[in-house]
């Protein structure tokens, strides 16, 4: 059973400001060409296909023509949501889909939906497991059951339980989770404290995990547990990845192969870093690729002036300019240091907050968090 590992579509994802769309489209294609040298028994999409989860409709429509494509090729394709996307959205039309090869996972309701193809070894069951956290799992049992699912361990490890899967035949799961140990990269969404980690072990017994949600490719403790990654760089601390899609075969109980095929973009994410004029004109100047999405950081003492207008005649798809020098150096220090002297322990904490998540604590969580800390103010005291 040969088939392609795919994950974090994101489609109709903004990059500092600048729509993916076209790029996306490109990179599909490329896909469908990889697909068709290598002839796959089967697709999997582990989650976040789109990057809302109320996606514009020219991600809709690109969507909807990948999916198109897939199936006038007779092949079947294996979808669950992702933590961007709506489940419910997401599954709509699902059962209608299912005719064509198309099987998108439920609106998880306690139970894994499981797809089973066939080869010359026998079945293989493809398990699929939209995004779920604790509160996901806990709605579906009994409160005695419930009150032992708090981490997303529990809960991901519950909801494969109740699959009642038999190990001794081949299993594929499709999860859409963030793994212990795996690398984060900054365009990915991080929670608190790494209250999303979910423990490798409760993949004991598949023969493969298809992962989403980390979008840099990487195994976590064997192949046997992989991210593909994302096929585009969505932010520039992926400037150095090797975009690809994975592709998979597994051939009797305990054979398994893991390759890469990598991925060309349309437009590549690149840093360039330098004086002004180094950037311009001299050894970091880049006589291919100027139409890369750029990110230049000058070394200048100086601030240039107009320089982002200046620098989009060379690079028109300049997304974003930064300075390196003594100035910006010695001002994020004294900034940094004096923020931290002059703020209060909540407003410490809400600062952390808001950087982990882009928004603020809310009313409630504010109040929570005003309690604990009076409450361990009191016990230090």
């Amino acid at each position: 059973m040969k088939f392609i590992h795919l994950s974090d579509l994101h489609l109709g994802k903004r990059v500092n400001g600048f729509s993916m769309l076209e790029d996306q489209t490109y990179i599909l294609k490329k896909i469908l060409q990889i697909i068709d040298e290598e002839h796959p028994d089967a697709v999997v999409i582990a989650g976040d296909v789109y990057d809302k989860s109320v996606p514009s409709a020219e991600a809709v429509t690109l969507l909807d023509d990948f999916l198109w494509r897939l199936a006038k090729r007779n092949l079947p394709v294996l979808l669950i949501a992702g933590n961007h996307d709506s489940a419910e959205r997401l599954a709509f039309g699902g059962r209608l889909l299912s005719a064509s090869g198309v099987h998108i996972s439920p609106v998880y309701d306690g139970s894994v939906s499981c797809v089973t193809l066939e080869d010359r070894y026998g079945p293989v069951h493809f398990w699929l497991l939209p995004f779920v956290k604790p509160a996901h799992v806990r709605a579906f049992l009994e409160e005695a059951e419930a009150s032992s699912v708090e981490t997303y361990t529990d809960a991901v490890r519950t909801a494969i339980a109740q699959a009642d899967i038999d190990f001794s035949q081949r299993n594929v799961l499709l999860c859409h989770q963030f793994v212990t140990g795996a690398g984060r990269s900054d365009s990915e969404e991080v929670s608190v404290g790494g209250t999303d980690n979910v423990d490798g072990s409760v993949f004991d017994g598949f023969d493969y995990v298809a992962l989403g949600h980390l979008h840099g490719p990487q195994n976590v403790g064997s192949e046997r547990i992989r991210y593909c990654g994302t096929p585009l760089k969505y932010s520039f601390s992926e400037k150095d990845h090797i975009k690809s899609v994975s592709v998979v075969t597994l051939e009797e109980k305990g054979s398994l192969d893991v390759r890469t095929v990598p991925l060309v973009p349309l437009r590549d994410l690149r840093e360039v870093k330098g004086s002004y004029d180094e950037v311009v004109y001299g050894a970091n100047q880049e006589t291919t690729g100027r139409s890369d999405y750029m990110h230049v950081i000058l070394t200048d003492e100086e601030d240039v002036p107009d320089a982002l207008q200046k620098l989009r005649i060379v690079y028109p798809n300049l997304m974003k300019l930064d300075y390196d020098n003594t100035r910006t150096r010695t001002s994020a220090t004294f900034e940094e240091g004096a923020a931290r002297e002059n703020k209060s322990a909540i407003e410490l904490l809400d600062a952390f907050y808001e950087k982990q998540n882009g928004a603020p604590l809310n009313e409630a969580q504010r109040d929570y968090s005003l309690a604990l800390l009076e409450k361990i103010k009191e016990e230090l005291a």
